[in-house]
């Protein structure tokens, strides 16, 4: 059996270690900074009867008091550079490097493509896990491949763009492989000749002028908007957005806003794209507390602690919104972040 590693701990809460800020007691937990530290962790682990929870930034997850297992930071740092054909880039990315930061370096660097991206929490190994997106940009549209560790075999496995099956706020990795590897880096596909994606009115409004924009000016903008709606998580625990924004028929969506017309609705691949949070909010929770939990009172999309709410408290809650939207609107809300409480 192999050696404890010297970087497990015992008894660790990871209140620190999740934005929400719940309290949750882990049995062992462990910070690696390289896969050679990765690898041996895992292979202690695997001689365990444990679970195993694996942290990033831990801005999509949900906590419950205690975890009985393993709780594994991965905080791999590194980038690398690797020029393509017609200007283009690969930026190859650790999993633990942070993304705003990510962001923000790749502009200043002249590689453009992710300034829609900016500012959203977590780490580079979450972001193909549930297709991060926003402004009219996901992931998967600067993506070429990403390496992961099989958490049972030890194995390195590639995964192409097509092999992670991406889908909105989805992967295989929350789908058939959920729970089966770990991601040590990402490597994305950027430009270096802006390629603006100014579609959406709120980013065009934060703009002053969108003709002469630059990438940076969008990743400026982007930021304004977020924080203008958005908390932050230093201040006030929260995972962001809390659900996904529902996918309906094109008829569905048809119906809905006859009856609702001042309901946001945007035509997407699959259907028609329906604004969670105004639905949320014309349910009239916005600003809404239930004991430690609560409704954000700009954006009714993010649900906040706080100060001492569990895991639990911050799922009742979300159970009364979904059920409060299905009763008024008959549309299902489904939760965007990792639940493990």
């Amino acid at each position: 059996m192999p050696n404890t590693p010297t970087c497990i701990q015992e008894r660790v809460n990871l209140r620190t270690y999740n934005t929400l800020g719940v309290d949750c007691q882990a049995r062992y937990f462990a910070e690696v900074a390289t896969r050679e530290e990765l690898q041996n962790v895992l292979a202690w682990w695997r001689q365990k009867t444990l679970g195993l929870l694996l942290l990033g930034g831990g801005s999509n997850v949900v906590l419950g008091a205690e975890f009985n297992g393993l709780a594994l930071k991965c905080a791999l740092r590194g980038r690398s550079v690797e020029s393509l054909e017609n200007g283009r880039i690969a930026l190859t990315l650790a999993a633990g490097e942070n993304w705003h930061d990510t962001v923000m370096w790749s502009l200043h660097q002249g590689y453009y493509g992710l300034e829609n991206l900016a500012l959203i929490p977590g780490c580079v190994g979450a972001a193909p896990i549930q297709n991060i997106g926003a402004y009219g940009v996901e992931l998967k549209d600067r993506f070429l491949h990403l390496d992961a560790i099989h958490l049972e075999t030890g194995e390195l496995r590639r995964f192409s763009r097509e092999a992670c099956e991406f889908g909105y706020r989805d992967s295989v990795f929350k789908q058939a492989f959920k729970g089966q590897y770990a991601i040590v880096s990402v490597t994305l596909c950027l430009t270096q000749t802006p390629e603006l994606v100014l579609a959406y009115p709120a980013l065009m409004e934060a703009m002053k002028s969108g003709a002469a924009a630059t990438p940076l000016d969008v990743a400026e903008a982007v930021c304004n908007v977020r924080r203008s709606k958005l908390p932050d998580p230093i201040k006030i625990g929260n995972a962001g957005s809390f659900f996904k924004n529902p996918v309906v028929s094109a008829a569905r969506a048809q119906t809905l806003v006859a009856q609702h017309p001042k309901m946001p609705a945007h035509p997407v691949e699959d259907g028609v794209k329906i604004a969670a949070g105004w639905l949320i909010e014309q349910a009239g929770y916005k600003g809404y507390q239930k004991g430690q939990a609560g409704v954000h009172d700009k954006q009714a999309l993010v649900l906040v602690n706080r100060g001492h709410a569990s895991g639990q408290d911050i799922l009742a809650l979300a159970q009364e919104l979904q059920e409060a939207v299905k009763q008024h609107y008959g549309i299902e809300l489904d939760i965007e972040p990792q639940i493990y409480a």
